[in-house]
């Protein structure tokens, strides 16, 4: 479901289709009918906006740790890479 709804806001985001506040709402129809259209899932705006809170949330997370001496991107596998697990383990201490 993330794929359909990311798909959506992703282009309407490279074409600066957004409001100062948040999209516009023919962005969030769009993004409901992409979503029932492969996923077959009935979503709305509240549950797009809450979706997006917790991406919002998960990017200030990952960004925090990238911020971090020995942590990378991995862009092959999209994921965090670490120099190595000494890296991790003191990071979470």
């Amino acid at each position: 479901m993330d794929d359909a709804l990311l798909e959506v806001l992703v282009e309407h985001h490279n074409k600066s289709v957004h409001a100062q506040n948040g999209w516009k709402p023919h962005v969030y129809t769009h993004a409901i009918r992409n979503v029932k259209d492969k996923c077959n899932k009935d979503i709305t705006k509240d549950n797009i906006s809450g979706r997006m809170r917790t991406l919002d949330h998960h990017y200030e997370v990952v960004s925090k740790i990238l911020s971090q001496s020995g942590f990378g991107w991995d862009w092959t596998n999209n994921r965090l890479s670490m120099d190595s697990d000494d890296v991790w383990a003191k990071y979470v201490e």
